[in-house]
């Protein structure tokens, strides 16, 4: 801006005095950014800014799909993005001189970034100042006292008047003095006060002026001037001094004496934030510290001091303080782009966050460097200058850990050095990658036999490790069959694991059968896994014993002989019994239910053996009938009776009576069914068919007879198919277990059996009256060859 300066008439004297206002001006330089845009300051919100689409080529679309944003490291943004347009538009109003004070050129810096993928612009706006602001003196009026003596072309500095705008002129070293010449030489005698208007007009157009008044007072002779010490000071100070921290102090002497001699220093002009940081003592020229300096506001203060004698002469010195940076600033971490949540099946090396860290303090204190906990499956990569991205470094696995807090940790390299950290929450979404794992390798249940229909047999159990419908566990049957019929016929599962019973099971006809049981997740596609299921089926007591020795007939009847010389401990006969179920349901005990004498005979309680206890006496009954019950072990237990007819006789002779008193009744019952028969066959037309049918069965009882008369062979016990002791809980001792088949010609086989002593077998046939056939029969082959034991048959 142009100063003028007005001539104010003296009506003392008549004609002006001519002062000369002199102005130096400086120019500032200017710095550029990467992409460049210029827009005046105090724009409408709206206004256009530029075509960032067009500039950083790219599509509108691309800015769209992108997620375009402005990114600023302030809390102030001055532009916006249009993204459906690509261009910037002013966003707020911009005040240059707010925004950069003196500096210029002025201008803000922002990023744009773009998503999917991630993509960073830097952009420049330089603000040019707009004539908006008027000069303005720091007093409306000065007073200057000014020695008579004062040479023509003396110097007097001057007030400047402060414009928050642009100066397009300065000094070379920046500052800008206004100071006022004197032209012709004062007489106080003729003019003790002159009076000045100053008018600071600026370069805008229309330009824009202040004004201050100018009262100067005529003092009396001083002629000599105070001189500094130095014209130009220079001190350095460090950002973090505290307040009346001395920087530096100013000198100047005066040639004068007395109190034309006495300098007092003071600010000639001091910029306004230099006024609110720094003061000078007036009396010793110490600058000392007034508030919190900022390195990062501004690095280096040029102070004009005024040193004044009280005769008005003064001399003018510049200090320049230059403030050193310390690190006490922590590095600024910004999330620019971040999700919360990522797929448990994230390749590694996918992009989960993208940071921006600055720090305002300089050279090496504003270096800085990242880390993440060491523990974590990420890193931290650096893409451009400032910006750290996190990505993953290793597979991930919900099941194992579901969420991550990853710590990022921004160190400074200064000292101290200092640190700032932010902790992001990461959240695994889940993938079905886990099939359904059963509690147990394989199950085992058991059901007790006869059980309804419909029981809820076991319960399999099945869990999955991944999470929600993946989690979500249904059974199914898996095909298959038992002794070729379909599993489904005898258990099915429920959707949750229940095993049920079909339909009611037979122990003796199934003992056990196994099956598998499917888990499958909900997931898509769903997994699975398979168990093996066997289901034991538990006897109970559902059968009764069955005498397989000696055998009930109905056509003869089958005695035993103990002769009268028997010993104690006789073996008269053994009873051999068998039960289809199992276990203690099977265990038999043998018992005398009703006998002739029971002081005769007893039956082992296990074996099942019929012996006598005593010797036979002459008054023991030939004919004795025993009633042995056969008792299993179940609860409740079940029996079977069995008959046993036993004749103690020495001779034939002695027993032939006891034999028909055996048989007679049943010869008179079956020689009454012949006559009536015969009477009815008379009667009837069926006459010849009876006699045919009676005739049949006539035969096949002489032929069965027969084959038992001449085969020489005793009566040998049936046992089913299969038929072992195991366990050795069976009615028959091991020595017993055995299979035997011949034929009525086996003795000309090639198996050979061991002679016994003969044994007297008395057989008598319903068919003969009176007559007896002796038999001389082989000892049975049940018996051991070296047993003493005899066992005489009678078959009537």
């Amino acid at each position: 801006y142009i100063i003028y300066i007005y001539c104010t008439y003296n009506f003392h004297t008549g004609p002006c005095i001519g002062l000369a206002v002199l102005l130096c001006l400086f120019s500032l330089e200017s710095v550029s950014g990467q992409a460049r845009y210029s827009v005046p300051e105090e724009q409408a919100e709206g206004s256009f800014v530029g075509n960032i689409a067009r500039d950083l080529g790219l599509d509108v679309q691309r800015l769209v799909s992108g997620n375009a944003r402005i990114v600023t490291k302030g809390s102030r943004q001055y532009v916006d993005l249009k993204r459906d347009k690509g261009i910037l538009v002013v966003k707020e109003r911009i005040d240059r001189e707010e925004l950069c004070e003196k500096t210029t050129p002025c201008s803000f810096s922002f990023e744009v970034i773009l998503e999917n993928p991630i993509q960073l612009y830097r952009v420049t706006v330089e603000v040019t100042d707009v004539n908006d602001n008027t000069p303005a003196f720091p007093k409306e009026e000065m007073h200057l006292k000014i020695v008579e003596t004062a040479a023509p072309g003396t110097r007097y500095a001057l007030q400047r008047a402060d414009d928050s705008d642009v100066e397009m002129q300065s000094q070379p070293d920046g500052s800008q003095i206004v100071e006022m010449v004197l032209i012709t030489p004062l007489d106080r005698e003729k003019d003790e006060e002159h009076a000045l208007v100053l008018v600071a007009s600026d370069g805008g157009s229309p330009p824009r002026t202040g004004t201050a008044r100018i009262h100067i007072t005529v003092l009396d002779a001083n002629d000599n001037a105070p001189v500094c010490s130095k014209q130009v000071y220079k001190a350095e100070v460090q950002e973090n001094s505290p307040v009346g921290t001395v920087v530096t102090a100013v000198s100047a002497t005066d040639a004068d004496k007395g109190v034309n001699g006495e300098v007092t220093f003071s600010f000639a002009h001091v910029g306004q934030q230099a006024k609110l940081l720094f003061d000078v003592d007036s009396k010793t020229g110490q600058i000392k510290i007034t508030g919190s300096l900022d390195y990062e506001r501004s690095k280096s203060y040029q102070l004009n001091v005024l040193a004044s004698d009280h005769g008005g002469y003064s001399d003018t010195c510049k200090v320049i303080i230059q403030v050193t940076d310390v690190n006490d600033n922590s590095p600024i971490i910004q999330l620019m782009s971040f999700s919360s949540t990522i797929s448990e099946d994230a390749l590694p090396g996918t992009t989960v966050a993208v940071i921006n860290v600055h720090d305002e303090d300089s050279e090496g204190n504003g270096l800085v460097e990242c880390s993440i906990n060491n523990d974590l499956p990420f890193k931290i990569e650096s893409s451009l200058s400032g910006y750290y991205s996190i990505v993953t470094d290793d597979v991930l696995d919900r099941e194992s850990v579901s969420e991550y807090n990853i710590t990022i940790t921004v160190t400074d390299k200064g000292v101290p050095s200092l640190s700032s950290s932010v902790t992001l929450s990461l959240h695994l979404s889940d993938v079905n990658d886990n099939a359904p794992v059963f509690d147990r390798s394989s199950y085992e249940a058991y059901i007790v036999e006869n059980n309804s229909p419909g029981l809820s047999i076991f319960t399999v159990k099945a869990t999955d490790s991944d999470w929600s419908q993946n989690a979500r566990v249904s059974y199914i049957l898996e095909d298959s069959s038992v002794n070729g019929v379909p599993v489904s016929s005898y258990v099915s599962v429920s959707a949750d694991g229940v095993i049920h019973a079909v339909r009611s099971f037979d122990y003796e006809q199934i003992k056990d059968f196994q099956f598998c049981v499917k888990a499958q997740d909900g997931g898509s596609p769903p997994l699975s896994s398979n168990v093996t299921v066997k289901i034991l089926v538990q006897d109970q007591n559902d059968n009764g014993p069955q005498v397989l020795y000696p055998v009930q007939t109905g056509g003869s009847l089958v005695a035993e002989m103990v002769p009268r010389s028997a010993d104690v401990g006789y073996l008269v006969t053994k009873v051999v019994a068998v039960d289809v179920d199992s276990g203690q349901n099977a265990w038999l005990s043998y018992k005398l239910q009703k006998a002739a004498d029971r002081a005769l005979f007893e039956v082992g309680l296990q074996n099942g053996e019929i012996r006598t206890i005593r010797q036979v006496t002459d008054k023991d009954a030939v004919k004795q009938r025993l009633a042995v019950i056969v008792e299993d072990n179940g609860q409740p237990s079940r029996s079977a009776t069995v008959i046993v007819n036993v004749v103690v006789a020495d001779s034939f002779p002695e027993v032939m009576s006891e034999f028909t008193d055996f048989t007679h009744d049943k010869e008179y019952n079956d020689n009454l069914t012949f006559y009536l028969v015969l009477a009815l066959a008379v009667v009837s037309f069926l006459f010849i068919t009876c006699v045919v049918v009676i005739i049949s069965v006539k035969i096949y009882r002489w032929r069965q007879s027969r084959v038992l008369y001449h085969s020489n062979l005793p009566v040998i016990p049936y046992y089913p198919p299969r038929y072992s002791d195991t366990l050795g809980t069976a009615t028959l001792p091991h020595v017993y277990n055995y299979d035997t088949c011949r034929t009525t010609d086996s003795r000309k086989s090639d198996c050979k059996f061991g002679r016994a002593g003969s044994q007297n077998v008395l057989i008598m046939d319903p068919s003969s009256t009176g007559t007896m056939q002796r038999i001389q029969s082989e000892k049975s082959i049940l018996d051991e060859p070296d047993s003493p034991l005899e066992v005489r048959h009678f078959l009537l």
